[in-house]
């Protein structure tokens, strides 16, 4: 299973955005690229511009070139404005959809749990972390992992956490339903659509 690795610091640095929560406090250090030469600040081309906006949706959301791709080609064949289009595959994913329910602090450690068996999807176990939900899907913790260590601590400190509109969460229960795609204003605000639509419309 194909994942980002390395230092994802550096990611943050090179956008001057945090990507992780601990990434706030590395730019407050560090708030320019990584290198010998990148308090060296370069004007960048529109294309530059464009490849950066996509850079950031592909370390955003932990995913590698190739499926990226794939995403956008999918979401220019659908009806509809590409961006949103786009958005939508990725806000769809499992993994993701297992972070903004507030079951996993960020997305690589929603993945892994995703990946270990600790999700089902309308009854059934997915452990795969790019598993597209759909309206009206059922998404839950497994009862046999809601016991578990993790499970337990996590519920303690989801008290604050907010539920994006197109889900609805019972926190007693660990369990999720789909209610609609998600749109634009519900995705991660971060993200320029509109930017990686132009880079891969040239």
């Amino acid at each position: 299973m194909a994942r980002l690795t390395g230092p994802k610091s550096k990611h943050a640095r090179r956008l001057s955005s945090p990507i992780f929560p601990k990434d706030e406090k590395i730019l407050t250090k560090r708030n320019y690229p990584a290198g010998m030469h990148g308090q060296k600040r370069q004007r960048l081309s529109q294309y530059g511009i464009q490849l950066l906006e996509k850079q950031k949706a592909k370390w955003t959301y932990g995913i590698l070139e190739k499926q990226f791709r794939n995403y956008y080609e999918e979401a220019a064949r659908k009806k509809g404005q590409t961006g949103l289009m786009l958005l939508q595959l990725l806000e769809r994913r499992l993994d993701n959809v297992v972070f903004r329910l507030g079951l996993a602090t960020t997305r690589p450690q929603a993945r892994q749990l995703v990946s270990h068996g600790f999700i089902e999807v309308n009854g059934k176990k997915v452990n795969i972390p790019s598993y597209q939900v759909k309206a009206g899907d059922s998404v839950k913790v497994r009862e046999n992992k809601q016991k578990s260590k993790y499970m337990i601590v996590r519920k303690t400190e989801m008290g604050k956490h907010q539920t994006p509109e197109w889900l609805s969460f019972d926190k007693n229960d660990f369990s999720a339903k789909v209610l609609s795609l998600p749109i634009i204003e519900e995705a991660d605000r971060t993200v320029n659509t509109q930017l990686i639509v132009e880079h891969y419309s040239r």
